[in-house]
């Protein structure tokens, strides 16, 4: 019988020392009532956090190899940075640009997209694919029209075009085109999550610089979205469990900590459980992206379809066992809720990966 070789999802001593890392300089610069405060403004995202983000630490190229600028990393590093921002539900635009537009980018030959990864890599250049957020892998996506060498058309339910400075655009020739942010118009729509705010993208005889072929680029960078955004899940789900645990340990009734009656015990465990199975989904997707495994659509789908649930019920658990103060503006489980909200429908809704699921491993309904 010949071996059979298994993943290793653990941590490794580098990975933690990044958790670490991106921890440490989140505890600085994002807190709660910060971010809270940003949400009731007209600049939701944290542009120097971005910067200590990107420049000062270098993640926005972890992805992107170091012959063009990056730190040429692998998915599974990418996961850990994405899990502390999740559980900080940091406004910043790392799954849109440092992963979903520098993947598609990764696809794209030439010397034009090759500087562009490389500014991307940076962090100093924000990019943003215009496919609408709820876009599942492998599912349809709206094109604008490319006439006489203009783009003409208007896209909705783009996440973070607000912030980018190039937005990647699939045209109806086939091709994916770089458009400068001033080129077109960004008007915001109605967003659950204000930290990862969502807009209307309008062309108007905007000029582009054809990248390569839109397909594959879109498809390889909603695949990575959505395998990497269970990771964001995860951190946010753990969030909820570990303040959850903490809130009830130091709240008494009765002259008893809240956290020892045996019906909160009972739904503090089936969360846990819960957390821990959506760690190993996040990691097997992250290590499938890593390795290019066979099995890569089978673990997204499958990750996605489980931790999306996950999170929305961890959120749930959290402000109603947070009581009275969970219901108010200033405590920021509210963010994390509607973050897990405005997630389970980010590229793709967790019925839909269930249903290509099914189709992947044929176990269709009758």
């Amino acid at each position: 019988m010949s071996d059979l070789l298994y993943a290793d999802l653990l941590y490794s001593e580098e990975e933690e020392a990044l958790r670490a890392a991106v921890r440490d300089l989140l505890t600085d610069h994002c807190d709660a009532a910060s971010v809270i405060a940003r949400t009731e403004s007209d600049a939701p995202h944290d542009r120097d956090l971005w910067k200590a983000l990107s420049d000062g630490m270098g993640l926005a190229g972890l992805l992107v190899p170091e012959s063009q600028g990056g730190q040429g990393a692998t998915h599974r590093e990418v996961a850990v940075v994405l899990e502390e921002l999740g559980r900080a539900v940091a406004p910043v635009p790392y799954l849109t640009s440092a992963v979903v537009a520098t993947e598609a980018l990764l696809t794209c030959e030439g010397k034009e997209a090759a500087e562009l990864l490389g500014a991307l890599a940076s962090g100093r250049t924000v990019g943003a694919l215009s496919v609408a957020l709820s876009v599942p892998p492998g599912g349809a996506y709206k094109v604008v029209r490319h006439e006489n060498g203009a783009l003409h058309g208007e896209l909705t339910g783009i996440a973070d075009a607000a912030i980018a400075d190039v937005l990647l655009v699939p045209a109806d020739d086939g091709g994916l085109y770089a458009v400068d942010a001033s080129a077109v118009t960004v008007t915001a729509q109605v967003s659950l999550d204000l930290t990862r705010p969502v807009a209307k993208v309008t062309l108007d005889g905007a000029s582009g610089r054809l990248l390569g072929d839109a397909d594959p680029a879109v498809q390889r960078a909603l695949r990575a979205g959505a395998g990497l955004l269970v990771s964001e899940q995860l951190g946010l789900a753990d969030w909820c469990l570990t303040e959850t645990v903490r809130h009830l340990k130091e709240r008494k009734q009765f002259n008893r900590p809240v956290g020892g009656f045996q019906a909160l015990k009972h739904r503090l465990a089936q969360l846990w459980l819960e957390v821990v199975n959506t760690r190993a989904a996040a990691r097997n997707a992250a290590d499938a992206l890593a390795t290019g495994s066979e099995d890569l659509d089978v673990a997204v789908a499958l990750a996605q379809a489980y931790a999306a649930p996950v999170a929305v019920h961890a959120a749930e658990e959290a402000l109603q066992l947070h009581g009275g103060i969970g219901m108010t503006w200033e405590h920021p489980v509210h963010l994390h809720l509607k973050r897990a909200k405005a997630d389970s429908l980010a590229y793709g809704t967790a019925g839909a990966h269930r249903q290509t699921l099914a189709g992947l491993v044929d176990l269709q309904a009758p």
